[in-house]
């Protein structure tokens, strides 16, 4: 039948339909088409994978747990000191054996050590950690290790392919794939503090990947894979890798994350509307000063901040809650002339302050 007939053909004739469109041509192309997207998929999975595992390690943590002073069954008092274990994953970005994973595996650990690729354990030390980003690079003395390539988290898009590779469970060089979900979530540190623009992914994490890569799919790695949500499926999240380089390098220069306060404590709270409008206020809420901590240099105090004020803005930044607050007191703060302005009662108020360190 030509093309010609085909258009002639009645519908309703499903014998002139099968002579016109031979079925078995066009299932085979679409077929191997199909196939052929599949082992794309599959080739750019396993090169990215074979990329990075040599540098994916397990880490082992120790920590020593106070004893109780109860007694056991046998009527003993439970007070020997006895010694609790974790661990999770982590990744070689250097050379010479530093490694960068999750504040949360290794902070306050007693003894760490690290098993690489080729089966070797060698013990760590912790460079510095950073609970409010959940970050920590820990060292290991061992030399001409195969490090990962650091790509760029701001250039990633959703829908991009995303692997991850850990130690899930104790199952060395698990791998679990999937795509960016969503970009610029926030996500609540174990320290209180907000971490801001994580990665959410549908790459399956569990316990024991914390602190393993997230790679794409040239096996660069773009994320430190740091939390789920339960008991929801497909919602996990990584923190990025760009915040990740920032938090190393500085830990490496200084040991920690150096940030200011201002010594007091709050808690964010709506603004009447019409003070909102009166004073032109960009936000309609702020942060309510609830107590000031105690000590005559207290910087809160010398600013003359009194309980009752309303943070509205620092350095002329607005403040619409307690993690905006976080957010603008970085290390370029620290002992440096700031101003606050303040609601108090009704009146609009600005306060020079000094923040200082935050130990």
């Amino acid at each position: 039948m030509n093309v010609e007939s085909l258009y002639l053909a009645p519908l309703s004739d499903p014998q002139s339909l099968r002579e016109a469109l031979p079925e078995g041509p066009v299932l085979a192309a679409t077929e191997s088409t199909d196939a052929a997207l599949l082992d794309s998929y599959s080739r750019a999975v396993t090169a990215a994978v074979q990329r990075v595992s040599p540098s994916v390690v397990n880490v082992e943590v120790h920590h020593a747990v106070k004893p109780d002073g109860r007694r056991g069954r046998s009527g003993e008092r439970q007070g020997e000191p006895r010694e609790r274990r974790g661990g999770g994953s982590g990744f070689v970005f250097t050379p010479d054996g530093l490694i960068l994973t999750n504040s949360h595996v290794v902070h306050d650990a007693t003894r760490i050590e690290v098993t690489v690729a080729d089966g070797r354990r060698a013990p760590a030390h912790t460079i510095g950690d950073d609970p409010a980003t959940d970050l920590a690079v820990i060292r290991i003395d061992a030399p001409g290790l195969p490090a990962v390539a650091l790509g760029d988290s701001q250039q990633l898009r959703p829908g991009q392919m995303a692997i991850a590779i850990g130690n899930p469970y104790g199952f060395q060089s698990t791998v679990t794939a999937g795509v960016i979900s969503a970009l610029g979530r926030s996500l609540r540190s174990y320290s209180g503090r907000l971490i801001e623009d994580v990665i959410q992914t549908d790459a399956a994490l569990n316990p024991g990947n914390s602190g393993g890569p997230l790679v794409d799919a040239r096996g660069n790695v773009i994320g430190v894979n740091t939390a789920t949500i339960l008991p929801a499926q497909g919602i996990c999240f990584a923190i990025g890798i760009n915040t990740a380089k920032f938090v190393a390098s500085r830990l490496l220069r200084d040991g920690r994350i150096r940030r200011s306060y201002i010594g007091v404590s709050a808690q964010t709270v709506p603004i009447h509307r019409r003070v909102v409008r009166f004073y032109s206020l960009t936000r309609e809420t702020g942060v309510v000063v609830v107590g000031i901590e105690a000590g005559e240099r207290n910087p809160a105090r010398v600013a003359g901040l009194r309980e009752g004020d309303v943070i509205v803005a620092l350095d002329d930044k607005p403040v619409a809650g307690v993690d905006d607050l976080h957010r603008l007191l970085t290390d370029a703060q620290v002992g440096a002339r700031s101003v606050l302005t303040v609601i108090r009662h009704t009146e609009r108020l600005t306060l020079p302050i000094f923040p200082e360190e935050a130990r």
